[in-house]
């Protein structure tokens, strides 16, 4: 991708603490107006990524270009149009949440009044109007992420890095982090860098997913594209006894049958003209099935077969 079509473009990213290599030599392009999610598990490298992004830590090699801006040459114009929301709030529990938002303008060097003016907006926009006049101890933990995040953005950023950024939350107030990170880009035109251990966030989320593992990019682009990188698909017929099968395993002449649980599994690259073929040689010969489903990869087998590491979490209901 051409640099100036990308809000971020990194060439042979390196870092390493030590002898241990965190990052080793990694590509990445991030179009202006996306969300971009890095995927990986825990010490994969994501949190250094954002922090020498986002100019807190110095790289070993590699060119950097934010919004045009050489990292390495241009550091505080790379600071004036980004925002960094890491894993640990930077909410101060002493202040209310109106008088954080109007401390960040303040260090955005906001007069007294547009910091007045851009802290009752951010409010608005985050609904935590009612929440301004409280001490963030007496927000939730969806509210206290949403606060962290419009502390982010009162400096009005043109990317910002989430790093994280629903770690610890129930499934609800996650969904409801997805929602502002979604009207974020659609209705302020921002760019997202994402970083999340969540499969289901980056699938829900990303225009374009990067996989990190042991410091190395592993594969990229979108989810659908990553999935079809896999292997996995398949038909799965379900039979109301054993007879069904076995004449479903004469016709078909492959897949993985289970003879406890009734099902055979069909290969499937995943497409309706793949289903509609299995099915009609099973009508066909009139064959009763009792239920069929279709499983196509998803970020689970994508992780599984690419990389080296455990499969990162996923959200569980509460």
């Amino acid at each position: 991708m051409p640099r100036s079509e990308a809000a971020i473009s990194v060439a042979g990213l390196r870092k390493a603490f030590g002898s241990k290599a965190v990052l080793n030599g990694i590509d990445l392009h991030v179009p202006t107006g996306s969300i971009f999610s890095l995927l990986g598990s825990n010490g994969a490298g994501k949190t250094t990524t954002v922090q020498i992004l986002s100019t807190l830590v110095p790289s070993d090699a590699g060119t950097i270009h934010i919004a045009g801006h050489d990292l390495s040459r241009e550091p505080e114009a790379v600071r004036s149009v980004i925002g960094v929301t890491g894993q640990f709030s930077a909410v101060d529990n002493m202040l209310t949440g109106e008088e954080n938002l109007r401390l960040m303008g303040e260090l955005n060097h906001l007069s007294r009044r547009d910091g007045r003016q851009r802290a009752r907006a951010l409010l608005e926009q985050f609904e935590l109007v009612d929440a301004a006049k409280k001490l963030p101890a007496f927000y939730s933990g969806g509210m206290r992420r949403r606060l962290d995040l419009a502390m982010g953005l009162v400096g009005r950023p043109r990317i910002i890095f989430l790093d994280e950024p629903t770690t610890g939350l129930d499934p609800r107030s996650r969904r409801s982090m997805w929602e502002t990170i979604r009207r974020l880009v659609r209705d302020d035109g921002v760019t997202l860098f994402l970083t999340t251990q969540y499969l289901d966030e980056a699938d829900e989320l990303s225009d374009r997913i990067a996989v990190l593992d042991q410091g190395k990019l592993v594969a990229q682009g979108t989810a659908d594209e990553l999935k079809r990188q896999v292997t996995g698909g398949h038909i799965r017929l379900q039979f109301a006894d054993r007879y069904w099968l076995d004449q479903a395993v004469a016709q078909l002449g492959e897949g993985a049958r289970d003879d406890e649980a009734l099902v055979l599994k069909v290969p499937t690259d995943g497409s309706v003209g793949a289903l509609n073929h299995v099915l009609d040689r099973i009508e066909a010969q009139a064959i009763e099935v009792a239920g069929v489903t279709v499983h196509t990869p998803d970020l689970d087998d994508v992780f599984l077969a690419l990389t080296s590491q455990p499969t990162p979490q996923k959200e569980t209901p509460r």
